[in-house]
Order: structure tokens, then C-alpha cells, then sequence
């Protein structure tokens, strides 16, 4: 008979204290790696997900970026739920679908709308702030000019104040007398002489919304465009009332209507009726008021001058040398100087307007800095008063009031 031998691996069990201890170091260390490849895992899932979530993303962005664009129109009318008609940027008329999605409350004649390029089915309907008016228009809740910023106009600020402010504090004594409040007033001068910062002085005061526009930003290329931007400008005036309008450069589209005109003047004449019938309209201004400024006045149309739509035409001028040392007192006063004498600077100051007496102060600073000093003295004003004489000498300007007119 042959010998069974054992096949099976035997194991061997340590016996003495040292294997025992290498045995749990090695179980530690492979445990405490585990551990670690498992916090790996975790950290590498996490941020695989995090990947995921950024690369779509900007698949969504890639492809709202390759959409094609959507067309501005104006809803006209509505057939039912479903169907619509619509007026396109370009003017032309049609009958599209509505988008489910869109609430059909808001969606009126007139409302602003963006329009599918293919199918032009309506997609989106447009706030009044994405307006393109709103881009050429400077709107300032309360603009941070005070009365006391704005030197040598005693006279001119008392009828802005009585004309404009007023009647938005105080209705109730025009009531009272029985008449009608001034609707805006029209502000006459040379340029730099101070009718922008009239203008934010009254609606810093009244604390009404203070809206800026310029004449020529209200000029536009298609038909029918101006007048649009007129009237959304008084909407946006009577949702923000109480308001002021302050029509700067008001010549650009208020110049007097002629017959033999081009295309493009009498664009600009509808737009001036547009603003004649804002002015003067059966939609009541209530808490708007308009100011409109201009150093052109002699080529205003007559209707824009008649009664009832400016009230008051009110000049400002040149200032005189009591209206100069107030101005210069207020732009000297933020500055630090040594030993300045105003009444000098007064004297060779004549012919200056408000914009040039700040830009004296500012061209003295400059010397000062030039020249390592920390306070502005006299000798830095004369050469500031000669370097601005200078350039008003270059650029054909004179000191007569009338001149700086045209």
C-alpha cells in the first residue's frame, strides 16, 4: 500500500510575539490604504459630477449662443388664444402663432414683442426697460445736485422753482386759484452757463425722478421711429411720476418746420408733432413736468414756443461778476489754497461761463500738481485764466454773450 500524502497548503500560525506585531502593522497600513483609496473615489466621483454639471452648462450656453436671433415687433391684435397679429421691425403685417407658455393678460395691442426669425410665432414679450429709449436716455432717482451747487442764478431759480416744483409739492394751491399749472419751462443761454445742473438741482430737491434725453438721440433713421421713442418716454414718465424730463440740445428736432424739406427732415418733423402732441395732448401730464433746453432758440418752431406747453422761456446768461464769485467760491472752496484773491480773479474772469469758471480751478490745480505743490495759490489761477483765454481765442469764441449763442 502506498502513502496518502497531503496536498492541501498548511498554514502556518506565528508563534512568538514579533510575527504577531508585523502581521497587525501590515493590516493597519493596508486598512489605512483603503481608507484612503476610498476618499480618492469619493473626491474623484465628486468632482466628475461637478464637470458633468459645468460641461452641460455650457452646452446650454453654446447653444442658446447659436440660436438664431429674435426679431423686435409690435402686437397689433388678437384673434384668440392661439393666433395673433403681428407688426415686425421692418413694418410688414402678419398673422403668427402665440407661445402656450406666455400670459395672455399680457399681451395687448401695442405691447412689445420678440418674434420667432422663421416661423415669427410670438416668443417672448418685452419689458418697457428693454426698450431701446432707455438706452439713449439718462434716468437718476435723485440726482445729487443742490441748489447750493449752482452759483449766480438767484433770479432764474426762483422761476424754475415756481414753475416746476411747485406745482409737484403743492398742487393744491393752483387748485385753489383756479388755473392750471405751467407744464414745462424752456432754458435759454450760452453753453456752460448752467441749465443741466438747474434742471438736476429741481428734481434733487422734489425728489421726482429725473429723466435726460438728447434732442438728437431722438432723431432716427426709420419712419415712425422718433415718434415711437417719444411716446415711451412720457409712458416711462408717468410710471415713474412724480417726474421731470430734461430735453437737452432741444433744437435738434424743434427747429422750425419748412416746406422744401428732405426725407429725413420730415422725419424729424413728425417727431417734433409727436412731441407737440405729448405736450399738449388729451392724456394728462399730472406729475410730469418737462424742461427743455437750448442755446439756439431763434430756430424753435413757434407751436413748440406757444403757451401751454412752455409756460415760462427763461434765460440764463453769461454770469455777472457777482454770479462769477459765487461760482468760483463754490469750486475754490473743495480745493485748498493759500492766499487767493477773488476779486482779481473776478475782474479777469468777464465773458466766462460757469463751465469755464470750473475748468480755471481745475487747470490751476493741475499747475499746482505739476509743480509738487499741495495748495493752489494766485500766480496758479492767472496762468490758468491766460491758458483758458487762450483757447477760447483758438477755438473762435469771444466774450460777448450774444455770440456764444450760435
Amino acid at each position: 500500500m502506498g502513502t496518502d500524502i497531503d496536498t492541501k497548503p498548511s498554514t502556518q500560525i506565528p508563534t512568538d510575539d514579533g510575527d504577531l506585531k508585523a502581521l497587525e502593522l501590515d493590516y493597519n497600513q493596508l486598512h489605512d490604504e483603503v481608507k484612503r483609496l476610498i476618499s480618492d473615489r469619493v473626491h474623484l466621483e465628486n468632482e466628475l459630477s461637478d464637470i458633468k454639471r459645468r460641461a452641460s452648462k455650457l452646452d446650454e450656453e453654446v447653444r442658446i449662443l447659436k440660436s438664431p436671433p429674435l426679431i423686435v415687433g409690435h402686437l397689433q391684435d388678437i384673434l384668440d388664444d392661439e393666433r395673433a397679429i403681428v407688426r415686425s421691425s421692418n413694418g410688414t403685417v402678419f398673422q403668427v402663432a402665440i407661445n402656450q407658455r406666455l400670459d395672455i393678460e399680457k399681451l395687448r395691442p401695442g405691447t412689445r414683442i420678440a418674434l420667432n426669425q422663421d416661423t415669427l410665432s410670438v416668443i417672448e414679450i418685452l419689458h418697457d426697460a428693454w426698450d431701446p429709449m432707455v438706452s439713449g436716455a439718462e434716468m437718476v432717482e435723485k440726482p445729487d445736485v443742490d441748489y447750493k451747487t449752482v452759483g449766480g442764478l438767484d433770479e432764474q431759480i426762483m422761476q424754475v422753482r415756481e414753475a416746476i416744483e411747485l406745482p409737484l409739492e403743492q398742487p393744491e394751491l393752483f387748485k385753489k386759484v383756479g388755473i392750471e399749472p405751467p407744464k414745462g419751462i424752456l432754458l435759454v443761454g450760452p453753453p456752460g452757463c448752467g441749465k443741466t445742473m438747474l434742471a438736476k438741482a429741481v428734481a434733487s430737491h422734489t425728489e421726482a425722478s429725473f429723466i435726460r434725453m438728447v434732442g438728437s438721440e431722438l432723431a432716427q433713421k426709420y419712419i415712425g421711429e422718433g415718434g415711437r421713442m417719444v411716446r415711451e418716454l412720457f409712458s416711462l414718465a408717468k410710471d415713474k411720476s412724480p417726474s421731470i424730463i430734461f430735453l437737452d440740445e432741444i433744437d435738434a428736432i424743434g427747429a422750425k418746420r419748412l416746406d422744401s424739406a428732405t426725407s429725413g427732415d420730415r422725419e424729424v418733423q413728425r417727431t417734433l408733432m409727436q412731441l407737440l402732441a405729448e405736450l399738449d395732448g388729451f392724456d394728462a401730464l399730472e406729475d410730469v413736468k418737462i424742461i427743455a433746453a437750448t442755446n439756439r432758440p431763434d430756430i424753435l418752431d413757434d407751436a413748440l414756443l406757444r403757451p401751454g406747453r412752455f409756460d415760462r422761456v427763461i434765460e440764463i446768461p453769461l454770469p455777472e461778476s457777482d454770479g462769477r464769485k459765487k461760482i468760483l467760491e463754490i469750486h475754490l472752496k473743495k480745493m485748498s489754497t493759500k492766499r487767493l484773491n477773488i476779486g482779481k480773479i473776478v475782474e479777469i474772469t468777464e465773458g466766462f461761463s460757469g463751465a469755464e469758471l470750473k475748468a480755471t480751478t481745475v487747470e490751476a490745480g493741475m499747475i499746482a500738481i505739476r509743480e509738487g505743490r499741495s495748495k493752489v495759490n494766485q500766480s496758479d489761477v492767472l496762468l490758468a485764466v491766460k491758458r483758458i483765454k487762450e483757447k477760447r481765442e483758438s477755438n473762435g469764441m469771444t466774450s460777448s454773450p450774444d455770440a456764444l449763442y450760435s
